[in-house]
């Protein structure tokens, strides 16, 4: 049995897992037949994002009905980053399982809300505002390297990246539809798990221009030797994470 023929056992083994689950719950969110306006994305993601999945797909199906087919794009890998490969792809598919429970009727294919849409908070949006674009992208990555496939990795970074301009435009509604509720969950999220809040951000660079001078002068004169800092300028090392994720509990 070859290296490619078991990675594509396993990967046909995460798709068979994570298919049913996912169609589930699409069907459950169609349960009030209301219509969602597309068009709202914009022209360009509206022409763009779907074909270029399509054509990633077509490629991923293809290489698991028969390698040859996608020969043309194949590129040489190390057995153990094609491992790593399969192994990221169960994190996506764990993660992408992890969403569907999470936004249960609340999810669309689109960046439009329902009418009874509801802000989720919980699952991973605790700490991520976009777990499933996180997990397409984790998916794609994957499964680029599963194939050893050139073509599937730019086809996949090229949704990925039509995903995160999409994802400007989500948000955009959701701010006008849930305002300051989901400003305040912006404050306290990222949107991969490794970013932290955009004021904590703000707030270590701050703290870090502004004690440099005073580094530098304990470096040459000694340990006693300082700057005084007006009180109030910087923020205390614990005041940017008090809006986290536990204040958004509901």
């Amino acid at each position: 049995m070859t290296l490619d023929h078991i990675l594509r056992v396993v990967l046909a083994a995460v798709f068979v897992a994570v298919v049913p689950i996912g169609l589930y719950h699409r069907i459950k969110s169609q349960a009030t037949r209301e219509r969602l306006d597309r068009r709202r994305e914009g022209l360009f993601i509206l022409s763009t994002l779907r074909p270029a999945g399509a054509v990633f797909w077509i490629g991923v199906f293809a290489w698991l009905l028969n390698p040859q087919w996608m020969a043309w794009s194949s590129m040489p890998l190390a057995v153990w980053l094609r491992w790593i490969g399969a192994a990221v792809a169960g994190v996506a598919a764990a993660l992408l399982v992890w969403t569907f429970r999470a936004l249960g009727r609340d999810i669309t294919d689109t960046v439009v809300t329902r009418k009874a849409h509801t802000l989720v908070r919980h699952g991973p949006y605790r700490w991520i505002r976009h777990p499933l674009y996180d997990s397409a992208a984790l998916l794609t990555v994957s499964i680029s390297l599963m194939a050893a496939n050139w073509f599937l990795l730019a086809a996949g970074i090229g949704v990925i990246g039509l995903l995160v301009i999409r994802t400007r435009t989500e948000e955009a509604h959701l701010l006008a539809r849930f305002g300051d509720a989901y400003r305040a969950y912006m404050a306290s999220t990222g949107t991969i798990p490794a970013a932290p809040p955009a004021r904590a951000n703000a707030v270590s660079v701050k703290t870090c221009l502004l004690s440099l001078p005073e580094r530098l002068l304990r470096s040459t004169l000694g340990p006693g030797a300082g700057l005084a800092r007006e009180v109030g300028e910087v923020a205390p090392p614990g005041a940017a994470h008090q809006d986290g994720p536990q204040a958004l509990r509901s």
